[in-house]
Formats: C-alpha cells, sequence, structure tokens
C-alpha cells in the first residue's frame, strides 16, 4: 500500500513550506501532491517554486502530482490553470471541471491524470465517465463510507487505482469568501494575508466551548482531525491502493511514520492511533468511514 502526501492546505511562511518539504524528501512517502489549492491570494510560493520543489522530491524518489486549485475565479487563475496542465513533466490532479475539461481536450488530451476529492464522483457511471476521459486514479471524496466506496468499485467494471483520505482536518466546504478575512473585519481582496498566522487553520468553538469546524480561508474543515489508523486492517482487506495523509502544522513527518509502522506489521493500528493522539492538533475522528456523522470516533476491536 502506498502512502501519498496531500497538498498543503493551509498557508505558511516561504522558508517554513520548503523545510517542510526538504524533510518530506526523506519519509516515507510515494506520492507528494504539490500547489496551492485553496487561495489565489497565497503567493509565498508560486509555481516555478513548486515546480522546483517537483525536480527535488522526484530526485528523491517520490512520485510529484501537481494539484490545480478548487475554486477558479478569474482570468489569472485559468492561466495558472493553463500552466499547470501545460506542465510537460508531472501528472495532474484535477480538482475542478476546467482542469477536466483543459486534460481532456485539445489535440492530445492527457491520458493519466488524478480525479480529485472535490469532483463529486458518488457512483459508478460518474467515474467511468472521468475514467473514458483520461483519468486513471480516483481520490474519494472523504465523506464516502466504507461500503460507498466498496460499491462504487464493484460497479465500475474496469481497473482504476483508488485514493482514501486517511489523516488530516476533514475539507468540508469551499465559498467565494474568505471566513478568515471576515474573522478580522477584512475584505477578502485586503485580507492582510491573516491565513499566515495560523499554521492549522482558526479553530471555531460552540457557545458550550466544544470543538466545532475550523476556519482555514474559504475553506471549511472539521475541527476534529480525521484518521483512519485504527480502521487499518479493514483498509488493506479492502484492497485500496493508497491513503492520503493531509500535512499539519507540526508532527507530519511522525504521522507518516505510524501509518507505514502499522501498514507493515510493526506496530499494532489501535497502538498507533494511542501514539498519534498526542501529535494531533484536535481529537480523533474517524465517523464517515463507518457510514456515521463524521465527528464521531469508532474503534473496532
Amino acid at each position: 500500500m502506498k502512502l501519498a502526501l496531500g497538498p498543503l492546505l493551509y498557508y505558511w511562511p516561504r522558508q517554513s513550506t520548503l523545510a517542510f518539504y526538504a524533510d518530506m524528501a526523506e519519509a516515507p512517502l510515494d506520492i507528494v501532491y504539490l500547489g496551492e489549492t485553496v487561495c489565489s491570494r497565497r503567493h509565498e510560493l508560486r509555481l516555478p517554486d513548486w515546480l522546483e520543489v517537483a525536480d527535488m522530491l522526484a530526485a528523491a524518489g517520490k512520485e510529484v502530482v501537481l494539484s490545480s486549485q478548487v475554486l477558479v475565479e478569474s482570468e489569472s487563475d485559468l492561466k495558472t490553470l493553463r500552466r499547470i496542465i501545460d506542465n510537460g513533466r508531472f501528472r495532474v490532479e484535477a480538482n475542478d471541471m476546467g482542469a477536466v475539461h483543459l486534460l481532456s481536450g485539445g489535440d492530445s488530451p492527457a491520458r493519466n491524470w488524478v480525479a480529485g476529492p472535490t469532483l463529486n464522483i458518488f457512483n459508478p457511471a460518474t467515474l467511468g465517465l472521468f475514467a473514458d476521459l483520461g483519468a486513471t486514479r480516483w481520490a474519494a471524496p472523504p465523506e464516502m463510507s466504507r461500503q460507498q466506496i466498496a460499491e462504487l468499485r464493484a460497479g465500475l467494471g474496469r481497473e482504476m487505482e483508488v485514493e482514501l483520505f486517511a489523516h488530516g482536518r476533514l475539507p468540508l466546504a469551499y465559498s467565494a469568501r474568505c471566513f478568515t478575512a471576515r474573522h478580522y473585519n477584512l475584505q477578502k481582496d485586503s485580507c492582510e494575508f491573516r491565513c499566515l498566522e495560523f499554521a492549522d487553520g482558526i479553530p471555531l468553538k460552540t457557545r458550550e466551548g466544544a470543538p466545532f469546524l475550523t476556519l482555514n480561508g474559504i475553506q471549511t474543515q472539521s475541527a476534529h482531525v480525521h484518521t483512519l489508523l485504527p480502521d487499518l486492517p479493514a483498509v488493506v482487506a479492502d484492497g485500496l491502493e493508497i491513503l492520503r495523509i493531509s500535512p499539519q502544522g507540526e508532527h507530519t513527518g511522525q504521522i507518516i511514520q505510524l501509518f507505514r509502522n502499522a501498514i507493515d506489521g510493526l506496530v499494532p493500528p489501535l497502538d498507533a492511533l494511542q501514539d498519534a493522539i498526542p501529535l494531533l492538533p484536535e481529537a480523533p475522528c474517524n465517523g464517515f468511514w463507518h457510514g456515521r456523522p463524521g465527528v464521531e470516533q469508532l474503534v473496532i476491536h
């Protein structure tokens, strides 16, 4: 089973980001997704910088995939998207239909791209359509349950890599509005790049003080951290090919190692979960995988 590092969903300072990926070159990862998927105003690294990081990781033996932005809102966003599609070196993850159109159209359509988790693929017919357009890997939406993914794969009728969101705060929604800017009574276009102050987003709580959501610019995330460490025996039994780990502000390398050790049978999955809990920015959850509310934490013995 392969381990993938998902695209960085937060806005970190340039040097912190470069140092992070230098560390990831040594991590037991097979695949690394790169690029800005959340907000086009995040410019600490631009596409040429991401391509330099991609070259470094490829030299370290990683498969590199360039991820496209989820909400494309301007001509400058489209120009960047076209440059990603035309990079000529690295596979692309399409996270909106504009990227799908560019990858599958033209005189020389791409035949080896990744259907990202934000494309709203929830049935075999839809996934088959994307496969016909050239997608060879599908990153399942994080809210899909084990049963739903199994039924979709069974109904597809063809081979296709399936990637599962296995660790990280759950990406729940995207909006044209920036919630981080609104939190500071700022306009989106004059946000002062306040996202840089929050390596794991801004936590929200209920009036009773319970963790509720996380604000990350235009993205809304779960407060709790989705992790499938206790469910790895079921994941392995289902034959899923790739597990995606989403970067967090601290301890990402340790989380990756815990997954690798548990998959390789060096540590029991429940022990790996206990070792991971102190490394998380909030309590764990895995409800979606079990067809339950995502915030729930179920441990199957």
